[in-house]
């Protein structure tokens, strides 16, 4: 029996490839073998990574892969590829526009096309999609199923009429944009990271709901690409859980590129009407009715628990996801879980690392000898805005919360020559390190590239490479790197106490 057909609007030729790679309507599930050693229900980072990486060892591993709607999941479908693809046109409107302080005198009006944007990110993730596709991952071995997985008891998981008998089992079935309880957004009808990439036609004016990583990233790229966007946000600041210095900075961008910010808000309600979608919000106490064509949805994730039939194999749950322990097993021992279903960090690379720890525990820590713990791992993380907000390790509160007593070094990408040649030197890099230690606790980088810097920071903390080592590695210059070095020598500078430089004179007379 073929799988049941899966379309992602506009089926054009670029979204064909794509569905005929990651659910092609052709295909045809395998016969399940007697008994699996791995069962892993959902296809997207997480699950893909267990799947392969069982598989890979070619030791003789049983591995299944249940997914029932897009192999790739979230990261190649409606997040990670396609928000990227568009971002990446929206700087190079951005960079036309500032041309003028380089010397490049831009054209008197840059014209956006849209539908081409649009086509170009469909190009690009279709031709990335062989990577997570079934054919692929058969390829490696790996008894392909699609459609909805289901525990059956304990040791049995249904799928689209096959029974799966497992040894252990991994939910990898990921989380999707939560639901708002606003009156008559449902009835108006709303874009959310699902639906927001199959947009044909440019909305001329567009609102976003929700002023964390999502919400701001889509509002200055759509900003950037022709929209008049208006973003809501119900705390005081843009990206409030990020450092207030950082985010102040990507705040100020927005108010610069003619963002509308407003803040502190609660929307009310929302009307349809034939001139478009009405909505009714309050803010700082002043009510107010805004009209757009479209309105994006960027606040929250709830966790795909629907149909797994978890409460019948005794796996634990609620609104935030499946419930794991630093292991990442559930309340069933034999039932792991990794990835956006169980995780506050819902990164892809967040997923990939959870999903490494769950082939160790599942399959090579045999009566839970020398199991990995999620706790032990450093996460960094990355807010693709214009400039981009980087961030590994502690926050200055959280090290203060743990009753740690820490010193910050602060350097503005405006000490920095590369940045200023760049004509970017408005961000910074700041370190937060133990008072009195070299050791780095966190670190936050604002920058255009600040993606590309924040993996030495990680590295040093991971390696536990301190500042004063750190200030020896030599950097290239000019490269807007050197700031990490810049922050490692003014680590440097404050040993030189008054007993050390006498030290220093009483060496240089001897030498």
């Amino acid at each position: 029996m073929s799988t049941q057909n899966v379309t992602v609007p506009p089926m054009d030729e670029h979204n064909q490839i794509l569905v005929s790679y990651v659910h092609p309507h052709d295909w045809i599930n395998p016969t399940p073998v007697a008994l699996y050693d791995l069962v892993v229900i959902g296809a997207g980072t997480a699950g893909l990574v267990v799947a392969a990486g069982a598989a890979g060892l070619d030791i003789g591993l049983k591995v299944a892969l249940v997914e029932k709607h897009l192999m790739g999941g979230d990261c190649l479908n409606f997040g990670c590829v396609p928000s990227k693809c568009v971002i990446r046109s929206s700087r190079i409107v951005a960079q036309m526009r500032e041309a003028g302080a380089y010397g490049i005198h831009p054209p008197d009006k840059i014209e956006i096309d849209f539908p081409a944007v649009m086509a170009r990110m469909r190009k690009l993730r279709a031709g990335i999609s062989d990577h997570d596709s079934v054919e692929r991952f058969q390829k490696l071995g790996i008894d392909v199923f699609l459609g909805g997985g289901r525990f059956q008891n304990g040791n049995t998981i249904e799928v689209a009429g096959k029974r799966l008998r497992f040894k252990k089992a991994v939910i990898a079935t990921g989380a999707r944009a939560a639901r708002l309880p606003i009156e008559g957004i449902e009835e108006a009808g709303y874009l959310t990271n699902e639906t927001v990439f199959s947009l044909t036609e440019r909305p001329q004016r567009l609102a976003i709901i929700g002023g964390g990583p999502i919400g701001s990233e889509l509002a200055q790229a759509f900003h950037r690409l022709g929209c008049e966007v208006v973003l809501f946000h119900r705390g005081s600041h843009l990206l409030n859980k990020e450092d207030t210095d950082a985010a102040e900075i990507v705040q100020q961008s927005f108010i610069r590129e003619g963002i509308r910010l407003i803040l502190n808000s609660k929307i009310q309600r929302v009307e349809k009407s034939s001139g478009g979608k009405t909505i009714f919000f309050s803010s700082n106490g002043k009510e107010e009715a805004i009209t757009v064509d479209e309105i994006l949805v960027g606040a929250g994730r709830a966790p795909n628990v629907e149909g797994l039939n978890l409460a019948a194999v005794g796996v634990e749950y609620g609104k935030e996801g499946v419930k794991v322990n630093d292991y990442l097993q559930t309340t069933n021992p034999k039932i792991y879980a990794a990835g956006d279903i169980c995780l506050s960090q819902k990164f892809t690379h967040m997923a990939d690392a959870a999903a490494r720890i769950v082939i160790k525990n599942t399959l090579f820590s045999p009566f839970g000898l020398a199991r990995s713990k999620f706790s032990d791992l450093v996460t960094p993380w990355v807010t693709y805005t214009d400039p981009e907000i980087a961030h590994v390790g502690m926050y200055e509160h959280e090290a203060q919360a743990k009753g740690l007593d820490i010193s910050t070094i602060k350097i503005p990408f405006s000490t920095v020559d590369r940045a200023i040649v760049d004509g970017e030197e408005g961000g910074f890099v700041k370190i937060h390190h133990k008072r009195g230690s070299d050791e780095i606790l966190g670190a936050t980088i604002v920058a255009p590239h600040a993606g590309e810097m924040i993996s030495e920071v990680t590295t040093a903390i991971v390696n536990k490479i301190g500042l004063s080592k750190l200030s020896g590695v030599i950097h290239p210059y000019p490269t807007q790197a050197e700031g990490i070095k810049k922050a490692a020598d003014a680590y440097r500078r404050t040993l030189l106490t008054s007993r050390t430089k006498t030290f220093l004179g009483l060496l240089r007379k001897l030498s």
